[in-house]
């Protein structure tokens, strides 16, 4: 067996943390065995293609680099796999097996609106381990109060005096950020809109009749706003479920922010049976 190099844990610590703060994001292959080289080793991909560490072998570095971009297109949180699953032509290192793990931000949702809807989407969200920030012009409807069961007291409260300010600040540079805006009314959801198109975040979408969102999308395009990203927009919002109580809507919301997450496609699991 040969003996690897092994990249100093706190140089890898430190591009890990260099690449979450920036809101990118990286896989980190660990080889969990093999013949001839030493488990262990470890090598971080990042999306844009640099790379952090040594697994050992000029050629599997290579061929996992080229693995790792695969992964990343699945959307998998971890996953192994056997040289030979993905790279047969390496014979040599064919039964190593190697772990992919995806790095990336923790997914956050920002909301705009705590009303009903707004509220209820908090609550689920953070039960199933978003970062969540709810955002509402009135205090009354932030009041920590209001989510103070064990589950509930993650979500950051914002009262915000200036809709625009708020949303801008929440959203950040966008990566990793989910946006829903639910709000009560056309001038906030215009506000909250222009607020955060320009941060381009990887999911935004609107509350709202057909009519109503596209009287705002229209304003918006007339002003100038890119097209492409106003095309991005899931406006109304949600998945059709039929929903109708505030709960099922936050289902139905939030059940098409993970599809847009994961890659999902929103329909039914059994179709195939039917089909």
């Amino acid at each position: 067996m040969t003996d690897t190099p092994q990249v100093a844990p706190d140089k890898l610590n430190e591009v890990i943390t260099r690449t979450l703060d920036r809101g990118a994001t990286a896989v980190l292959v660990t080889l969990l065995r093999s013949e001839t080289l030493a488990p262990g080793a470890k090598l971080l991909v990042n999306d844009d293609g640099e790379r952090t560490g040594d697994l050992g072998d000029p050629a599997l570095n290579d061929v996992a680099e080229r693995e790792a971009a695969n992964f990343l297109r699945a959307r998998d949180e971890a996953r192994t796999a056997r040289v030979a699953d993905f790279a047969p032509e390496i014979e040599s290192l064919a039964e190593a097996l190697l772990l992919f793990e995806r790095i990336e931000v923790e997914p956050r949702l920002v909301i705009a609106g705590a009303g009903h809807v707004g509220a209820s989407l908090a609550r689920l969200a953070a039960l199933v381990n978003y970062r969540v920030t709810l955002i509402d012009d009135r205090a009354e409807f932030v009041a920590r109060d209001l989510f103070s069961l064990p589950g509930e007291q993650s979500i950051e409260l914002v009262m915000a005096s200036n809709w625009s300010e708020a949303m801008r600040q929440a959203a950040g540079n966008g990566r990793g950020v989910s946006v829903a805006i639910v709000t009560r009314g056309h001038k906030q959801d215009e506000e909250c809109l222009r607020a955060i198109a320009s941060a381009n975040p990887d999911y935004v979408g609107m509350i709202g009749s057909k009519r109503r969102t596209n009287i705002v999308l229209d304003k918006l395009r007339e002003e100038g706003f890119d097209p492409e990203v106003l095309a991005g927009i899931r406006a109304p919002i949600g998945l059709d479920i039929g929903a109708v109580s505030p709960e099922e809507v936050a289902i139905a919301i939030l059940a098409e922010i993970v599809a847009d997450r994961r890659g999902g496609k929103g329909g039914s699991l059994s179709h195939w049976r039917r089909s």
